[in-house]
């Protein structure tokens, strides 16, 4: 993968597509995350990293508008004027989750529709923005799902017949379709066996690169950060001890904190 973003444009002035100043949340007296500020460019994918309770998850639901913290901003230019998601009402902010952004779960029961058809899960993105004719959604729908390596014939099958790696690979699908400017991801391999983690993250790296998606995705698994970022945040305890390019990071760390993570991966 790169390590510059790309710009559609040339002759426009490149601008972050997302930017991040000064966003905390805290839970009482306990640092949920704190004054993180970052700039995420066009084409990028951005991983945050660190061991169970440093923070990552937190920061992600607010960056996405899941959760809003309690303070700092976020401001999105996948318009032509930038958007801050927290000033706007929570129709809007629904709909920018469900047209420009993508959030892939962990657990793809939460990113998925059990009752609904594989087809269908995929088809509600389309009519989100706006797509109204059936045959040309569900031709798109089978298109996506054989591109995530699911048979056309397991269409109009329900998730909860699929196993839990063809759960991830169709919420990916689902995501994916609408051509969101920007994905989140959570854990995207998570709880999976070691050889459809493997599968899964071939099938990732593929589509974020030839898609040119730019991506914010937590990770515990440094080997998952190597493989899908371009640059890396690393948290402790809430805060980011150390921000770079995903090799220099992980190849040459500097804060104490990230040479255990990387010693303690090598020791394995």
């Amino acid at each position: 993968m790169t390590a510059h973003p790309t710009f559609p444009d040339a002759n426009l002035e490149p601008a972050p597509l997302l930017s991040v100043a000064g966003v905390s949340r805290f839970y009482g007296e306990r640092i949920g995350c704190a004054d993180v500020s970052f700039d995420l460019w066009p084409g990028e994918v951005l991983g945050i990293v660190g061991e169970s309770g440093s923070g990552k998850s937190t920061l992600l639901r607010c960056l996405a508008g899941i959760d809003k913290p309690d303070e700092g901003e976020v401001l999105f230019r996948g318009g032509t004027e930038p958007l801050n998601i927290y000033s706007v009402s929570e129709q809007e902010r629904r709909r920018l989750m469900r047209t420009a952004w993508g959030i892939v779960h962990q657990n793809p029961r939460d990113g998925l529709r059990m009752d609904v058809t594989a087809g269908g899960n995929v088809g509600e993105r389309l009519m989100d923005r706006g797509d109204r004719h059936y045959g040309q959604i569900r031709e798109r729908a089978l298109d996506w799902l054989q591109r995530v390596e699911i048979a056309g014939t397991r269409i109009d099958d329900r998730p909860r017949q699929f196993s839990g790696g063809m759960q991830q690979r169709l919420q990916i699908a689902r995501v994916l379709v609408s051509e969101p400017r920007l994905v989140f991801m959570d854990e995207p391999t998570g709880g999976l066996d070691v050889s459809v983690q493997a599968r899964l993250l071939d099938l990732l790296r593929v589509l974020v690169r030839d898609l040119g998606l730019a991506a914010i995705i937590v990770t515990h698994d440094l080997a998952v950060a190597r493989l899908l970022t371009d640059r890396l945040m690393v948290m402790k305890d809430g805060r980011v001890v150390e921000q770079g390019l995903t090799d220099q990071v992980l190849d040459d760390p500097h804060h104490a904190y990230t040479q255990l993570l990387t010693s303690a991966v090598l020791s394995v």
